[in-house]
Formats: C-alpha cells, structure tokens, sequence
C-alpha cells in the first residue's frame, strides 16, 4: 500500500477513535445534565444531579446504520422500547449522515417528553452553512417521530425536539438560541399549535479556557473536557472539583483515552509538517538547478533523488517555469 495512503488511513483512524471517545464522554448522564441545565428552559437553575433521573434509558451514541424509510421501526434495546430512535440516515448527496448522541429527557410534569440531539464538530464546516444541516437535523427528528411517537394525523402528540451543537475550535465562546416564533401580519386570529416543537442551540467553545463564573460555566466545562492542551488529571480535576462530577472508571478512561489520542494526533501533524518542510526545500532546489540548466543526472548527485521522482517534480512545477 502506498506511504501516503498509509498515513491517510492512520490520521483518519486516530480521528475516528477520538470521535468516539469524544461521544462517549458527553454521553454520560451527568454531562448531558450540566447542558440540559444551561440550553432547555424546563431545568434552567437546577441543580445537574437532579436533572439526570429525568435522561430516560441510555442515550444513544452512534448506534447501528439504518436504510431510509426504516427509522420509525421498533427496536429493542437494554429492556426498554425504543420505538424507531436510530441514529442514522442516508442522504443523497453526503453518503451517510450519522447523529452523533439522541436520548428521550421526561418533562418535570412526570408526562411530557423532549428528544434531544447532541453533536460535537471539531469547526464549522467549509462546504456548508452549520445553522442549515442544524435546521436538517432538528426537521429530521421532528417527521421521524410519525408511527413512532404518534399515529395518522395526531400532529398534537409531537414531541418537541433539540438539536444541540457543540463547535470546537472557534475564534470566542458563545451560545445562539433559534427556535419557531409567531409575527401577527394581519388580523387578531388565535393560531392553536406548539412553537416549542423546532429548537437549534449553537454553543461555540474556543481554545482559550474561561473562567468559572455563571456565564460561562458550561463552556469551561466542555472546553476543559474536550481541550487537546489539558491532561488526564487537569481535566478530571475540573470536572470534579469545579463541577461535582463523580468520576468513574467509565469516564477515567475515555478522559484518559481522549489525551492519548489527540497527544497522537499533535505528533503526527508536527511530523508531518516537518517532512512536508523539507519536501518544499526540495522541491525549491529541484526547480532552482532546473532553470539554470542543470542535467536530471546533476540533480539527483546534489539531492540524492533519484531521476523519476525529479521529473514528476518538474513535471508538475513546469506551467509555473514557462
């Protein structure tokens, strides 16, 4: 297998297991509690430990695939029902769109329910604008719930959804709230329905670790777990001094798992960006010989290259040498 592709398959590999571990770790409970807490008006002021009772069953992460038109299917899963909650669906023209975490949250009136959707990008996305695939998502999560969470034409029983984004990497911290509202145009009629059904939260976490104050509490504590700089100890510290986490071996490990692998990741890029350091040297000596006229014999003597892969240098350099 050629080196290059080797390398490919490595970085996207370590990517990958990041990913998942990055899941896992926002997957437990007590962390999906600290983000209820601060993003669905029902838990605001609570206090984290008392929202978790109300995440029913276990949050889905990454689960099986499934093929268009089955999403609404019954499924069971750890002795409970869960009604068609895949986390996966096929889109045309982006191959495989995976939800990263769904779970079902209880309302305090012990009756009602939310669906909310969580999902962690690394940035915000070149090809597309994030609020519309959040607005794809939380559309997704809503028509997926006929023959699920209500049959034929009961609309009323629509649960209200959330979709929830957590974007790394960006240049301040912040939180954008989008939700359905209601413009009177004309007239004073009373249109019955939910505006709660449709909810986008956008919480932008950069590199630079707050403080821990009310305001940014939360973007301390996701910055902190999901940080590249911060070790297995500074992390768990955080989490346990600052925000009362109990931590387990479960979330030990893909702490632990996460610095490891990002660790991995920061190496590799500084390797890669050495030996792509020198390539570009290289490939400045090769060019330089070439239009003095030096022969493809002398070149390979000076670099120690041998003559093929001097004139694929030249050869894809050459448009720029005319």
């Amino acid at each position: 297998m050629d080196t290059e592709i080797k390398k490919s398959i490595s970085a996207a590999d370590m990517d990958a297991q990041y990913d998942e571990k990055a899941k896992r770790l926002l997957g437990n409970k007590i962390i999906l509690a600290h983000i209820l807490v601060k993003t669905v008006d029902e838990f605001r002021e609570m206090k984290p430990e008392d929202v978790v009772p109300y995440i029913e069953g276990e949050p889905f992460i990454s689960a099986v695939p499934v093929e268009p038109g089955q999403t609404n299917g019954i499924t069971e899963k750890s002795g409970r029902c869960i009604v068609g909650m895949n986390t996966e669906n096929a889109e045309i023209n982006e191959g495989l769109i995976r939800f990263d975490i769904i779970f079902y949250v209880r309302m305090k009136d012990g009756i009602s329910q939310i669906i909310v959707n969580l999902e962690a990008q690394k940035d915000t996305h070149a090809r597309y604008h994030l609020r519309n695939r959040a607005v794809f998502y939380v559309s997704r999560l809503v028509s997926s719930q006929k023959e699920r969470d209500f049959v034929k034409m009961n609309y009323n029983d629509i649960k209200p959804v959330f979709s929830i984004w957590l974007c790394m990497n960006m240049e301040e911290d912040s939180m954008d709230y989008m939700h359905l509202t209601n413009d009177r145009v004309l007239g004073q009629s009373q249109w019955e329905g939910g505006l709660d059904l449709l909810n986008i939260v956008l919480i932008g976490i950069s590199n630079e670790l707050p403080e821990h104050n009310g305001e940014y509490e939360l973007h301390r504590l996701l910055g902190a777990m999901l940080s590249a700089e911060l070790s297995t100890d500074e992390k768990l510290g955080i989490m346990e001094t600052e925000y009362n986490i109990p931590i387990n071996d479960k979330i030990r490990e893909d702490v632990n798992a996460m610095c490891n692998l990002s660790q991995g990741i920061r190496e590799k890029g500084r390797a890669e960006g050495r030996a792509e350091g020198r390539a570009e040297r290289e490939e400045k000596i090769i060019l330089n010989m070439y239009t003095n006229h030096f022969t493809l014999e002398q070149i390979a003597i000076a670099t120690g290259m041998d003559i093929e892969s001097i004139q694929t240098v030249i050869v894809k350099k050459e448009p720029e040498l005319v």
